[in-house]
């Protein structure tokens, strides 16, 4: 009886891992070994292919294959200099073997020589019995150096001789929207759908496309088509639910939202959307229990606990808006969103020091815009704390300099700290910046306002602007 390819592949498998446990030494063919590695290499199994390579070279010296698998296994481990001096022993034995091309574009892309490595591809392609395989080297490389038409072209080139391969079909749509060409896009993928009308992926694609462009009935009509041509294709259902929530047909969406869940494992994502178009329904219970469930699949997404905190900020209950932001900081307290929440529920209680504490957090995080800095200073004033306060505003005006809101508190907290030269000198700057900002004078230092001195310089700018 005539055993199948697999069935062989697995009887040598067999037959040479038992010979790795009893140290008996069995006899394979050459294309035994190379199916063996192959099988190690595509499994992550580095290991096991390399006892693989050298028992294969050892009863096969001379195979030019078992040689490049030992180079692949060099360049993967970084041993460039080894592997490229046997490629050159190879080089001069097979000058017509593509792989050896292909390795010594690998060595050159490990090197950051990436045109050389083009080169060497090029190289391959005139000989190459797979194109494929090469334009989508080819692609990848364009890729490290930012070429992305080069890179488009080329996974263009692949996608035609092999029609089926899709993460040649994503890296064309990624060059497409790196370079915001969302209209050639279209066109490329109607183009692709006139020669395979049931490409599920091609239509997902599509109606990614038109949903950027805010085209959003055709967005609908490219993720039906995706879901005819697969209606096991979660993504169309998902990107679906997400058109008909901007078309706001919430009731749908939730039934689209619902399919993914009885398709596969429930995601996070589904569940969070589910729950913002129960919301948005006003069902707030059923927002509840499915923001719930977000956390509960992934306590590591920002956007659950985010939602729920936002849900009862919301409705003012800010003791539970604090207690879930707590909870969502126990879990990740790098996340900038999560403090900002933090800084702004405690302001709202009057809790002003854990308010401040959160502000200086997101600012220690990175976060730099106007608002953390200006809040926080607004706490520092309420807390008297006028020098943290300056503090504060010297940093801000590194990134905001020349700002009508920097510039009267600086003149307000100077007035307070009876340095008037300094405090008639940032009252005149924000006076030059924005006139009718000086109301910032008036709700935060109303004392200060008073000033006959200060009500005349304002009133001065005033009459001029």
């Amino acid at each position: 009886m005539l055993l199948s390819h697999n069935e062989e592949n697995n009887f040598s498998l067999t037959r040479f891992e038992s010979m790795l446990k009893t140290n008996d030494v069995l006899f394979f063919d050459s294309e035994e070994f190379e199916d063996i590695i192959n099988h190690y290499l595509e499994n992550g199994k580095i290991a096991l292919a390399k006892k693989a390579v050298k028992l294969g070279l050892a009863q096969h010296p001379t195979s030019t294959n078992l040689k490049l698998y030992k180079v692949e296994i060099l360049v993967f481990e970084d041993k460039l200099d080894l592997a490229d001096g046997l490629l050159n022993e190879l080089y001069d034995l097979e000058s017509s073997n593509e792989e050896i091309y292909i390795q010594k574009a690998n060595i050159f892309s490990k090197r950051d020589d990436h045109e050389k490595a083009i080169e060497m591809l090029e190289l391959a392609l005139e000989i190459s019995m797979d194109e494929a395989d090469v334009y989508s080297l080819l692609g990848m490389e364009y890729l490290f150096m930012e070429d992305f038409e080069n890179a488009k072209f080329s996974f263009m080139k692949c996608l035609e001789a092999d029609e089926e391969d899709y993460s040649s079909l994503y890296n064309i749509m990624y060059c497409f929207d790196f370079l915001e060409q969302k209209t050639e896009a279209i066109d490329y993928l109607n183009m692709f759908l006139d020669k395979n009308p049931y490409c599920e992926v091609a239509w997902h694609q599509i109606g990614k496309q038109y949903f950027d462009l805010k085209d959003l009935e055709k967005a609908l009509t490219a993720f039906d088509f995706a879901i005819i041509s697969d209606e096991y294709f979660i993504g169309a259902y998902l990107e679906k639910g997400k058109v008909l929530e901007k078309l706001g047909r919430f009731h749908e969406a939730i039934e689209n939202y619902k399919i993914t869940l009885d398709l596969d494992d429930p995601t996070s994502f589904a569940f969070l959307r589910i729950g913002k178009c129960f919301e948005k329904l006003g069902e707030n219970e059923l927002a509840l229990e499915h923001y719930s469930k977000t956390v509960h699949e992934d306590p590591l997404l920002d956007k659950g606990w985010i939602a729920i905190t936002d849900f009862y900020y919301k409705k003012k209950n800010f003791q539970k808006a604090l207690y879930y932001i707590n909870k969502a900081i126990a879990i990740d307290e790098e996340n900038v969103l999560y403090w900002k929440r933090y800084a702004k529920i405690n302001s709202r209680l009057g809790f002003f020091e854990e308010a401040e504490r959160g502000y200086q957090k997101t600012i220690d995080l990175g976060n730099y815009e106007l608002e953390t800095w200006i809040r926080r200073c607004d706490i520092l004033i309420n807390l008297g704390e006028y020098e943290s306060a300056i503090q504060n505003l010297i940093q801000a005006v590194e990134f905001y300099p020349e700002t009508a809101e920097i510039e009267y508190r600086f003149a307000g907290l100077y007035f307070n700290l009876n340095e008037g030269d300094k405090g008639y000198f940032h009252l005149n700057n924000g006076l030059k910046i924005d006139a009718e900002y000086y109301i910032i004078i008036e709700e935060l230092f109303p004392k200060i306002f008073c000033r006959k001195s200060v009500k005349e310089m304002i009133n001065s700018y005033l009459k001029t602007s």
